[in-house]
């Protein structure tokens, strides 16, 4: 007689060969293992094709994740809460979040559906695995531009379910980071999470007269360091990011727009491997440094 753990494991085996293969195909499908940080950079990405980011961002299916995923959760920059909150309504509208820019752009739409259902279960996870007290939902929100400016760009078709998860700009590296912890299980439910903000972020600091697309010695400096930390695992150094990063308030005198990588970074897990998918500069300090974090398998 087989030992019970053995006849447990030989039916398993048993059960995965009688699946077919278009089942086995659907399950590896819906499987995302890849956790993503992507600098959005300015709104004009949405319509200036001079950009590299934009051609970057638009080779997106072709060059960095070839398969369609169920649904997509968005932790954008340009929300920022006291309390983590969803957005869970039936079809996304658009937020024209920016000021003074070209009237074409105020003209873009990205009407996405909505993930009602991704918006309850990020809830139940950070309420369960995240132990947090309160995570509100927004009936009414669509998604600002940290979220469609680039899914413009990456998904056209606006045909996948999008769900936004806001940031809390009171709270630490660590915090986000934990939260992306609590998250985790979305990859095996065929959900891309994608953080959305900035590797560098000083509006006050943007120089006009910068055109080739170089950079500024402290914004380097800054987006060298945050390249090397991840590219070395060492996410502890980027969870305290204030202290350890070099020009750390220079590059983001307030850190909204650097949460969502923590958050990425935690979803992936502790032993992803980072790899930096693009890097190029706007008005010489603006980076558009993006990152992939694969998980262990």
């Amino acid at each position: 007689m087989k030992p019970l753990e053995l006849v447990g494991e030989t039916e398993s085996k048993n059960q995965d060969l009688t699946k077919s293969r278009g089942e086995r195909e659907r399950d590896s499908m819906e499987r995302v293992n890849q956790t993503f940080f992507l600098s959005h950079g300015s709104p004009t990405l949405s319509i200036d094709d001079s950009l590299e980011a934009r051609q970057f961002f638009k080779s997106w299916t072709n060059k960095v994740l070839p398969p369609k995923p169920k649904s997509i959760l968005v932790i954008s920059a340009h929300w920022d809460t006291k309390v983590p909150t969803v957005n869970t309504v039936l079809r996304n509208s658009t937020i024209h979040d920016f000021y003074g820019f070209p009237d074409p752009m105020y003209k873009l739409k990205y009407e996405a559906p909505g993930a009602i259902e991704l918006g309850k279960r990020v809830k139940e996870l950070l309420m369960g695995e995240g132990g947090m007290k309160r995570v509100d939902e927004d009936k009414n929100r669509g998604l600002d531009h940290g979220a469609w400016v680039p899914l413009m760009l990456m998904y056209p078709e606006a045909d996948i379910p999008v769900c936004q998860l806001s940031v809390q700009s009171s709270q630490s590296g660590t915090y986000h980071y934990n939260m992306g912890k609590a998250l985790a299980p979305l990859k095996d439910e065929g959900v891309l999470i994608i953080g959305s903000g900035s590797a560098t972020h000083n509006l006050r600091k943007l120089d006009f007269n910068i055109t080739n697309g170089s950079a500024v010695p402290w914004a380097l400096a800054f987006d060298h360091w945050l390249r090397d930390s991840l590219l070395q695992g060492r996410y502890g150094d980027v969870n305290e990011w204030e202290e350890k990063a070099p020009n750390a308030k220079m590059a983001h005198p307030w850190p909204e727009h650097f949460y969502p990588l923590h958050v990425a970074m935690g979803a992936a897990g502790g032993d992803a491997k980072a790899e930096q998918i693009h890097t190029s500069w706007q008005l010489g300090t603006l980076s558009y440094s993006s990152y992939s974090f694969t998980s262990s398998l």
